[in-house]
């Protein structure tokens, strides 16, 4: 019998062994990684020797990307039991957006940054197979995981989490990404066809947040803080109005040479009307998510896997003050975003430093303890004389 006590190596079959455990939440340090490299390429303002930078980590983010995705069809080939428990798990389930969101990121920055090492013929196809794959498997995570939560996860409303925002959120990063692609199509309707996918991909994902995010923030006021490790999860709620300012901003940005007459242009009012205020809603959840990161550090939340959230989602809001920045020519924007990508490399640097230093100790990888044993019954006799 193998328990969570025993190190790796001495399990059989050690390389299987050792991805037992790995679930799909750990797609999330791909993501992370890979929207330091974007987010860089994005800032309105040039930092000198940023973008060689950004091309280095852009080029870790895909090589983590092949090693998760090798470990993860390990885990399936051998460990098919762990992985249909992982569907089945309300808590879990949700994480299957991150690997939808891993391609796209990924892909995404080969076209900003990768190009500068790949070249763009092979950063532009490199692009679209990824985009292709990562929006498919994100509109199968938004019908599959909201599915399966209705009709098998049976989850009360008190553990309701932003963790369930994954999925619904993997079309909007389809929708921020994909316009950038569409310069690369023949013009005329190939061109207009991938935008306006993009904008139907922004509003599906836009709309099934909007029914979300009620039912995270009710469980938050009627139920109470998260439990400690959960805390950090409060910052997904940033990846939807970051990703979707991001996105208003790029189709402003693609239309005028694709849709003809005022439609074009008009996408640019939208990205100002949409934009200032979802962005504003986004700084006040930050300073709501950071009280509660406080109060739980406080109360001895320590490392685990759901720190990446400090990451993706910090990041989207980082594209999306440099969209604002761009589209209003506000100083005050250029600021936000440089303050907010400080925010995020640091953030990147400590998490990307635990989850090193847990993968060597094997602790991230490891099961989940065992219980403590029961107590045994001891039969004592009272002052009464009975015998209990």
């Amino acid at each position: 019998m193998v328990t969570a006590a025993q190190p790796l190596s001495a399990l059989p079959r050690p390389r299987a062994a050792a991805v037992r455990h790995l679930g799909p939440n750990w797609y999330a340090a791909v993501m992370g990684t890979a929207i330091v490299a974007t987010a860089g390429a994005a800032l309105p303002f040039p930092v000198p020797g940023l973008r060689p930078l950004a091309a280095t980590v852009w080029a870790l983010s895909l090589a983590l990307l092949v090693a998760l995705l090798t470990a993860r069809a390990l885990h399936w080939r051998h460990h098919r039991d762990q992985a249909r428990a992982h569907l089945l798990d309300p808590a879990v389930a949700p994480f299957y957006g991150c690997l939808a969101m891993a391609l796209l990121a990924v892909g995404g920055g080969a076209l900003t940054v990768g190009r500068d090492w790949i070249g763009i013929g092979a950063a532009v196809a490199l692009d679209a197979v990824l985009f292709t794959t990562g929006t498919v498997l994100a509109l199968a995570a938004a019908v599959a995981v909201p599915y399966l939560m209705a009709v098998r996860h049976r989850a009360a409303p008190g553990q309701a989490t932003p963790v369930w925002l994954l999925p619904l959120v993997a079309p909007m990063v389809s929708a921020a990404l994909g316009p950038q692609l569409v310069p690369y199509l023949p013009a005329g309707q190939a061109r207009q066809t991938l935008l306006y996918a993009c904008v139907a991909l922004f509003g599906l994902s836009l709309l099934a947040t909007l029914l979300m995010l009620p039912v995270v923030f009710a469980r938050l006021v009627t139920g109470g803080p998260l439990p400690l490790l959960l805390t950090p999860s409060l910052f997904l709620v940033l990846g939807p109005l970051g990703q979707s300012t991001t996105a208003v901003g790029k189709f402003a940005e693609i239309a005028p040479g694709v849709v003809p007459g005022p439609d074009g242009r008009a996408f640019a009012v939208f990205a100002l009307l949409y934009g200032v205020p979802v962005m504003g809603f986004a700084l006040l959840w930050a300073v709501l998510a950071t009280a509660h990161v406080v109060r739980a550090r406080r109360r001895g939340m320590g490392f685990a896997m759901t720190w990446w959230a400090f990451t993706f989602p910090v990041g989207t809001c980082v594209t999306g003050s440099a969209a604002l920045a761009r589209h209003t020519g506000l100083p005050a924007y250029d600021v936000l975003a440089g303050v907010l990508y400080a925010v995020l490399v640091g953030a990147w640097l400590v998490v990307a430093a635990h989850t090193v230093r847990g993968l060597v100790s094997g602790e991230l990888l490891a099961g989940p303890r065992p219980a403590p044993a029961a107590p045994r019954r001891a039969r004592v006799r009272t002052t009464s004389g009975a015998v209990r």
